[in-house]
């Protein structure tokens, strides 16, 4: 089994799978970030906040088991930042190439702007449990900055086009750790970009 590196800094949270809990993950990453020397307006930053809305959005979506809340997972490794969206619900699995969404279409471009902003992103299943992880990776440089900045557009409707929302919301467990713990295995499968 091959050896992982330990993470420099992790942050980890279960949210309530609602539209709350998914605007509480994409706040609580952005402040984090801002925490681990990555200001609110540098280009690493936002980039995985916007990963992070959507892939948060999704869990919410996609994802909801009644009952149940979804696990987030964000780490920094050797300069790659790892974000990890893990649900419940293990038969509704995302394609491995998203498809083209509809030009009319107000919603499935989620995965479109994941696959053009991460550097690598995938699905693997959920160990030892029912559901499944999707996961984005982001590599910066050593000034904070991603190695290569692709622009999107945030279409009409995506998760991180709405306000944000100046409410408290409460999850369901929290932990912190930096410098210290595990990294879970990585996938070994998913859409990963050449």
């Amino acid at each position: 089994m091959p050896q992982h590196p330990t993470p420099e800094r992790e942050f980890t949270m279960r949210f309530t799978s609602t539209p709350r809990g998914a605007r509480l993950a994409r706040r609580l990453v952005s402040h984090r970030l801002n925490d681990w020397g990555h200001p609110y307006t540098a280009p690493a930053n936002e980039t995985l906040t916007l990963i992070t809305a959507e892939l948060t959005t999704n869990a919410v979506r996609h994802g909801h088991v009644p009952g149940r809340d979804f696990h987030l997972q964000l780490t920094l490794t050797a300069g790659t930042f790892r974000i990890e969206v893990t649900d419940t619900r293990a038969e509704r699995q995302p394609p491995s190439a998203p498809p083209a969404p509809h030009s009319v279409s107000e919603s499935g471009r989620g995965l479109l702007l994941v696959a053009a902003l991460a550097d690598d992103w995938g699905v693997t299943p959920r160990p030892a449990a029912p559901g499944k992880t999707v996961w984005a990776e982001l590599r910066v440089s050593t000034g904070g900055h991603p190695h290569t900045l692709r622009v999107a557009p945030c279409p009409a409707g995506s998760a991180a086009t709405h306000e944000h929302d100046t409410e408290s919301f409460p999850a369901t467990a929290s932990r912190q750790r930096d410098g210290l713990g595990s990294r879970p295995g990585d996938a070994s499968c998913g859409g990963r970009r050449p």
